[in-house]
């Protein structure tokens, strides 16, 4: 059985800080957002989980509220900058306007990518169970090219027959991964499940469909040390399932990386570095388009 790695050190004691040791964790979490960002909250919580700090936090929802309530703090204060903490929970939803052809050209030149997969048999999803997570790995699906989904949970039959149905009109005669992100917990461990069947009952047969979940895995929290916490009593799901890990206990960083091994393993050899080049040569001539529209007005 797993064992939490809180367990196996010392405990941390439940008390008011005082104002030094809420200085030492400030600099913890400066220190761990500097080192690597963007990170959800809750990754940070996570690292500052780790009993080997010299100022850790409890692993429960009051250390959560603890070390939210910090970064919200260091944000307003400048000691953290705003783009390091990513959330995808809540967005707007704006409407571009121009101002003219040459405005709309010259705007969206910047915007242009070479399409990575146009010389593979490969077709790239990547799903998350949480918002949280999608922020945390957006940034690499972009450079990647590669379509993110997060679910929220257990995916709703209506987002699942869309995703196929895009599947069915744009990439017949592929080969279809997808790429999954989620706990490791008796519900996580279904919800991967169930989106499989329910893509697999939208798909045409010439679409050849592999899913795989890459995080979290039973070796993975082995292999990281990632902290666990015993599975809810009367929780009658998964009963193999005996402690549990949130997909926000992976370091980000790791998890990034992670990531990118396995999309960049499905692309052909030189295919990002010959993509910039393209993307660099295309916006060029764009830049240069919106110029001379511009100068002919």
């Amino acid at each position: 059985m797993m064992t939490s790695t809180v367990c196996r050190t010392r405990t941390i004691k439940r008390r008011r800080r005082t104002q030094a040791e809420v200085g030492l964790l400030d600099d913890q979490i400066c220190a761990a957002l500097e080192a690597d960002h963007p990170q959800s909250v809750r990754h940070i919580f996570y690292r500052m989980t780790d009993p080997r700090l010299a100022e850790p936090v409890e692993k429960s929802e009051r250390g959560y509220r603890h070390v939210q309530d910090r970064i919200t703090k260091l944000r307003r204060e400048g000691r953290l900058p705003y783009g390091w903490i990513a959330d995808a929970t809540r967005r707007g939803h704006f409407v571009d306007t121009f101002t003219g052809a040459s405005d709309f050209i010259a705007r969206t030149a910047a915007f242009y990518r070479a399409d990575l997969w146009e010389k593979t048999d490969h077709y790239v999803e990547v799903w998350t169970e949480s918002r949280s997570i999608a922020g945390v790995i957006q940034s690499e699906c972009k450079d990647l090219a590669v379509t993110l989904y997060p679910c929220g949970g257990f995916s709703s039959i209506t987002l699942a027959y869309e995703a196929a149905e895009h599947m069915n009109a744009v990439h017949a005669g592929r080969l279809v991964s997808i790429l999954y992100i989620g706990d490791y917990d008796p519900a996580g461990v279904l919800i991967d499940v169930s989106l499989e069947r329910e893509l697999r009952t939208h798909l045409d047969a010439d679409v050849d469909l592999a899913f795989e979940r890459i995080a979290i895995t039973e070796a993975q929290i082995e292999t990281y040390g990632l902290p666990t916490k015993p599975r809810k009593d009367g929780d009658r799901r998964a009963r193999e399932i005996q402690a549990t890990v949130e997909a926000e206990a992976m370091p980000a960083e790791v998890l990034r990386k992670l990531l990118r091994n396995r999309v960049e393993a499905l692309l052909p050899p030189e295919a990002l570095r010959l993509a910039r080049v393209a993307e660099a040569s295309e916006r060029k001539h764009l830049r240069n388009l919106a110029a001379e529209m511009q100068g002919g007005v």
